[in-house]
């Protein structure tokens, strides 16, 4: 058995669980439900002695969990199927939690086979699916056979069959008179897993009631076709019942289904289906928790929605939109890296050389002709060369004048 008791958890000014009261005893399944934030993951963590509660308590079998010896034997949880050495194999995870609490080997082995991880047994917990290490959180949960079991989010990362086979087992655990706590958001699975429902908001509790109970005080109405609806829509109104008819069936409210078919039976009308509705247990969560729920979108439309929820246009009078983060305004480390020089000269940086320049072309040719397709600061990328590239004599015309005519030879030749 779980109890909790005026539980309260205070992170500095953020109350996560206040004055929190519930029990969860042996033999059916407690499906914990809350939106994000409403403390189910403190609750859990506090009840398996991980936060220590500012009041109030969480006992498991009368005890807490911290006095409890080889806790394995009484308690198996799954609250973070990540949270395993990566570098480990399934086996040995499991078989160093059993060394801790005196199970033999052969109960790690047979886990394994439970949970269906046999065939992957000695593969590193790092390398498996989500799904597998979801299977193998349940699978330590499970090695000390223990009579309470706690598991938050179970069905996360498990494919359909997976999902069908971790609801199988904790209905049988509960078959087996063990208490079961389950927390999930997922409403349609807690519907088929779950006996009864703990529903929380804000760290207090909402609602602790069995499913059947649920469906009674959230009951809308009673689907009922009958091949004489005229006549029983006139019995059902002298008893003072409503009747709206709906595609060729009547919807009935004001009688419960065992009244209606009395009725019918006692003035000889036929009836070939009558089915009690209710709500959905999703909508009678959003209904429970609509004023509790902290993180939510507006799903309505925009143009649907207050004029002062929509987003302000950041556009002046003018029509013309301001970014509203102009590039001043941007952190260092946002800006774009701009890739050119900071000195924005000419490509060749080197200072002016003062000799004349026929000069500096022959002490060119004299160190010898670079490569082709370079220049004084590196290679030229292909798409920079020009489509007409230069002559091979590309020497001025000063010096190209000399050569042809050598008795006058110029002013450079007769320096050197």
């Amino acid at each position: 058995m779980i109890q909790v008791r005026q539980l309260t958890k205070r992170y500095r000014a953020t109350r996560a669980v206040d004055g929190l009261t519930f029990e969860v005893k042996p033999g059916y399944v407690a499906g914990f439900l809350g939106p994000n934030g409403a403390g189910k993951s403190t609750t859990m963590r506090a009840i398996l002695g991980l936060d220590r509660p500012t009041s109030g308590e969480a006992l498991v079998d009368g005890r807490r969990y911290a006095d409890i010896h080889r806790p394995l034997h009484h308690v198996g949880a799954l609250l973070d199927a990540g949270a395993v050495h990566g570098g480990r194999s399934a086996y040995d995870h499991l078989r160093v939690l059993a060394r801790s609490n005196g199970i033999k080997d052969s109960r790690v082995v047979a886990t394994l086979e439970q949970v269906g991880l046999a065939g992957v047994a000695r593969r590193r917990v790092g390398s498996l699916s989500l799904g597998m290490k979801q299977r193998l959180g349940v699978a330590a949960a499970l090695l000390g056979d223990p009579g309470v079991l706690l598991f938050d989010e179970p069905v996360n990362g498990l494919d359909p069959e997976g999902i069908r086979w971790i609801r199988h087992l904790m209905r049988d655990l509960a078959r087996e008179g063990r208490t079961v706590l389950v927390s999930s958001h997922l409403m349609s699975e807690m519907a088929l897993t779950a006996d009864r429902v703990i529903v929380i908001g804000r760290g207090k509790l909402i609602l602790e009631a069995s499913m059947r109970d649920l469906q009674e005080k959230f009951r809308k109405d009673v689907l009922v076709r009958s091949p004489m609806p005229d006549a029983l829509a006139a019995v059902l109104a002298a008893a003072g019942a409503t009747a709206r008819p709906e595609d060729g069936a009547l919807l009935v409210q004001g009688l419960d289904a065992p009244a209606i078919a009395d009725l019918a039976a006692h003035h000889h009308i036929p009836i070939h289906e009558l089915t009690p509705r209710s709500a959905s247990l999703e909508d009678a969560y959003l209904e429970l928790t609509e004023d509790s729920t902290e993180y939510r979108t507006d799903s309505r439309p925009a143009d649907s929605r207050p004029a002062d929820s929509r987003p302000a246009d950041s556009r002046p009078a003018g029509g013309r939109r301001v970014d509203p983060y102009p590039a001043d305004s941007r952190p260092v480390d946002a800006r774009p890296v701009d890739a050119r020089p900071a000195d924005p000269s000419p490509v060749d940086p080197s200072p002016a050389d003062p000799r004349p320049a026929g000069a500096r072309r022959a002490d060119s040719r004299s160190a010898g002709a670079r490569p082709a397709g370079t220049h004084s600061g590196g290679p030229v990328p292909a798409d920079s060369r020009t489509a007409n590239p230069r002559p091979a004599d590309d020497r001025s015309a000063e010096f190209r004048a000399a050569d042809r005519h050598p008795a006058e030879p110029s002013t450079t030749e007769t320096a050197r």
